[in-house]
């Protein structure tokens, strides 16, 4: 019966081993939050600050309010991106981890792909006067991004991408709350997600 016992605490050993090895599991679920703060916030900013609510696909925007969007969607990616990294460090860190190892890197390839394609998309629309689906375009290449990476890390990272998806299509189709949309898509459900990882895996 012991030697039972200890064959099924070898393999769960084992698999347990090959996990760490084939899965980034150091993303924090803080991480998740914060990020959900700041694009509540941002998109506060952009709506009672710059005034940007497209209600249509050729939303009227003057090249310089254009601009403010542009930067404060810049400002959002850099704070999201180095709080992630970061909190991702020290998440790494307490498990005895590296953080840049060969899975990690396959998913910041597999994440960067789609975000790079939609970004540079997301610029040419909006040059063309379509900025109506700057909101609708990040929501669905972010999603795309995060299923696409999703096979290297935590399942939930698959559900949020999806919503991400789906939230996307539905502003696609309603432009008028394309922002609120965004706001749901990259601050709500990012700060569920953030709830849930640090809940399940880091308390």
């Amino acid at each position: 019966m012991k030697e039972e016992l200890d064959y099924i605490g070898d393999i769960a050993e084992i698999r347990s081993m090959m996990e760490r090895s084939s899965k980034f599991l150091s993303l924090s679920g803080w991480a998740g939050i914060l990020v959900g703060i700041y694009a509540l916030a941002g998109a506060y900013i952009a709506h009672a600050i710059f005034n940007f609510n497209p209600d249509e696909v050729a939303y009227s925007i003057s090249p310089t309010g254009l601009r403010k969007i542009i930067f404060l969607g810049l400002i959002l990616f850099v704070l999201a991106i180095s709080t992630a990294v970061s909190l991702s460090y020290k998440s790494a860190g307490k498990r005895g981890e590296k953080l840049w190892t060969p899975t990690s890197k396959l998913l910041a390839l597999n994440m960067a792909v789609p975000l790079i394609t939609g970004g540079i998309l997301i610029l040419i629309l909006a040059a063309n006067g379509l900025s109506g689906l700057i909101a609708p375009f990040s929501l669905l290449f972010y999603g795309l991004a995060l299923f696409n990476a999703s096979k290297f890390t935590y399942n939930a990272v698959m559900v949020l991408g999806l919503a991400e998806i789906a939230l996307g299509l539905l502003s696609s189709y309603l432009i008028e709350y394309g922002l609120l949309f965004w706001a749901l898509g990259f601050g709500i459900a990012h700060i569920i997600y953030g709830i849930y990882v640090y809940y399940k895996y880091e308390r």
